[in-house]
């Protein structure tokens, strides 16, 4: 048992060490820390539910697990406390609308409902759409919408969209993509608006308020911009335009989804240079410090999936895991959340990530959820105007 605490601990101080001595990025940063940033007017409601839970359910909201091959129970939601679950094309293949929807009835249930995401983006990432016993047809890309009717034509196909995620319990929808893309061979080209960063910033800002309205969570993503870069599925992928450009066309879909309310941004694998020379935005200090004290977000920060090349080739699992709590992620998103969940828990316990870090969070986390109506809070409102999700309100 000591030789398995102390590989544990070996782990972690490897991927603090890692994260620490890659300090030194372009951009200046003389703000405040992470642990001054953060310190939020406390909500009563999140409050009074922060209190009544234990050090494992916290650590488990902070998890995202990806299902790749069908639909969690609510065993597994339960034993891992999972804050939400990603759903892929398996849960929608060879079932229907019924037999969905109890499952994810089933989820509803659970001690403290997790957030019931997919990634419906329309044209070629259409998990939903793309099974034809859930539409007729897929759902197109914004791209293409845009050549057809400009943002109006996205707009109305957003609230189509979110009607149907919503009929079937599905509450958070990974998109809008605020990359820009220009180059055709590009891997984010066909997935990105195709216009210029005016345009694409009111594409966002736009389908943000879509969701917001239809009452469906949305997540801006990838950021700090995905540019010309290649496939972090497979492996590294490097940036190395200057900061100039990045912050001039990149970041500003990401300051108007922001502004319109967006409550989560998705950061992406790319290693960017001008903010940090060797890290993946998503395990990088200097990235999060830039969205968090620059862009002015206080959102739910999460990571595109950990399981992907560009960070799974870098380092073991556990150490992945630990280096994106630390790094600033309030959401892991993975498909090896057993192993992950269990390292950030010893992490806490042993003393290396404290339980405040852990808290900070899960606050963001819990006021996601009572906005949506999935933490009960006895008031029956949301907080900032999206409709609390309601079984009734499915069904209509």
């Amino acid at each position: 048992m000591k030789k398995k605490r102390y590989i544990i601990i070996a782990l972690i101080l490897s991927a603090a060490a890692i994260i620490y001595s890659a300090a030194a990025f372009t951009v200046p940063y003389n703000g405040p820390t992470l642990d001054e940033f953060f310190r939020y007017a406390r909500d009563p409601d999140v409050e009074n539910i922060l209190s009544d839970m234990t050090l494992e359910e916290k650590t488990g909201q902070m998890f995202m697990g990806c299902f790749y091959n069908g639909t969690p129970s609510a065993e597994t939601v339960n034993e891992y406390h999972l804050g939400s679950v990603l759903l892929f094309g398996a849960s929608f293949d060879k079932t229907d609308r019924h037999e969905l929807s109890v499952r994810l009835d089933a989820l509803a249930d659970t001690a403290l409902p997790p957030l019931i995401a997919v990634d419906e983006e329309g044209g070629t990432v259409t998990r939903v759409s793309g099974n034809p016993g859930f539409r007729s047809s897929a759902f197109k890309s914004p791209r293409t919408l845009y050549r057809k009717g400009g943002i109006d034509a996205i707009i109305d196909e957003t609230h189509e969209k979110n009607a149907l995620l919503s009929s079937l319990g599905i509450n958070l929808n990974l998109a809008p993509v605020c990359d820009i893309a220009s180059d055709p061979d590009a891997f984010m080209y066909s997935r990105s608006l195709g216009q210029n960063a005016r345009t694409t910033s009111e594409f966002v800002s736009r389908v943000t308020e879509a969701c917001l309205s239809d009452g469906i969570a949305c997540a801006l993503k990838h950021f700090p911009g995905y540019g010309n870069s290649s496939d972090t599925h497979k492996g590294t992928a490097v940036d190395k335009r200057s900061f100039d450009t990045i912050k001039n066309i990149d970041l500003k879909p990401f300051e108007a989804g922001i502004q319109a309310g967006a409550p989560m941004v998705l950061v992406s694998h790319n290693i960017v240079t001008a903010i940090d020379r060797k890290l993946p935005s998503s395990l990088s200090p200097a990235c999060h410090k830039l969205l968090i004290q620059d862009m002015n977000f206080d959102g739910i920060i999460i990571t595109d999936d950990l399981s992907m090349g560009a960070v799974s080739n870098r380092m073991s699992t556990e150490e992945n895991a630990l280096a994106a709590v630390l790094a600033g992620n309030d959401m892991l998103c993975t498909g090896e959340y057993k192993k992950q969940y269990e390292a950030v828990l010893n992490a806490v316990n042993n003393g290396i990530i404290s339980e405040d870090r852990i808290d900070r969070s899960v606050r963001k986390i819990l006021k996601l959820k009572i906005e949506l109506g999935l933490a009960d809070t006895g008031a029956g409102s949301s907080i900032s105007g999206i409709p609390a999700y309601t079984k009734e309100a499915k069904q209509q």
